[in-house]
């Protein structure tokens, strides 16, 4: 029980009491989890504002939309201002607008609590979390920031290099020249411009761009596009738990 004190949870399915009203509702969880009269009123005021109901507190809870419905069970999970909050997957069914809101609410929640965040929403995880864990058949496969998982999962970043000119001839050029390791063919817009995966050599010490930049009009021919791309979260976790 006295851990239980310090957690607060947020299931991906909210459990509600429907004909409550959300006032009504946020006292009650107040009652449940020991409050007194003027730790409740205070603890109503800032879980009412950093939540976002104030508009519907006089509402029953079976009238609120799926958004407001996370936002009242975000309020009664932090409600006994627990150490560490605990949430399943609290974006799933969110329309765009909605998952930003209550993103950011988890954002400003994680700068004084420790908050777990479990989901399989990728996106989610790159946009709010600074530690990340991969779990894969009940074990830990990855832990640290993205960067550390890059790194253990062997996910490197490339050049990404929009070109146009002939296949072949390209393909040619890129893996002769000095400081690449490898050259794929990543996408195609017509017959003579193709998009490249270019993979920088392990110990090159350089920015590959600005040679590609000289090098390619030289060679004749014209950069439409060019940037490093970074291995995503979805390719760590695809690494990680093959």
């Amino acid at each position: 029980l006295n851990i239980r004190r310090k957690i607060g949870y947020l299931p991906e399915t909210v459990p509600l009491y429907d004909e409550m009203k959300v006032k009504e509702y946020l006292k009650f969880i107040a009652q449940v989890r020991g409050l007194n009269k003027k730790k409740t009123k205070e603890r109503m005021q800032e879980v009412i504002s950093s939540c976002g109901v104030q508009e519907v507190l006089n509402k029953s809870i079976e009238e609120l939309s799926k958004g407001y419905r996370q936002r009242v069970g975000l309020a009664q999970a932090i409600l006994h201002d627990p150490e560490v909050l605990i949430l399943d997957e609290p974006t799933t069914g969110l329309d765009p607008n909605q998952i930003i809101e209550i993103r950011n609410m988890i954002k400003r929640i994680g700068e004084e609590k420790t908050v777990i965040f479990s989901t399989h929403i990728l996106g989610e995880v790159s946009a709010t979390c600074n530690r990340i864990l991969i779990i894969n058949n009940g074990k830990i496969v990855g832990e640290g920031t993205p960067q550390e998982l890059a790194e253990k999962a062997k996910t490197r970043e490339v050049i990404y290099a929009k070109i146009k000119g002939y296949k072949e001839q390209v393909l040619s050029k890129l893996q002769e020249m000095k400081g690449v390791a490898r050259v794929k063919v990543k996408d195609q817009e017509d017959d003579r411009i193709f998009g490249y995966e270019i993979e920088p050599e392990d110990d090159l010490n350089i920015d590959l761009r600005e040679h590609l930049m000289r090098a390619i009009p030289h060679w004749g021919w014209s950069i439409l596009e060019i940037t490093k791309k970074e291995a995503t979260l979805e390719e760590v976790f695809r690494e990680l738990t093959k």
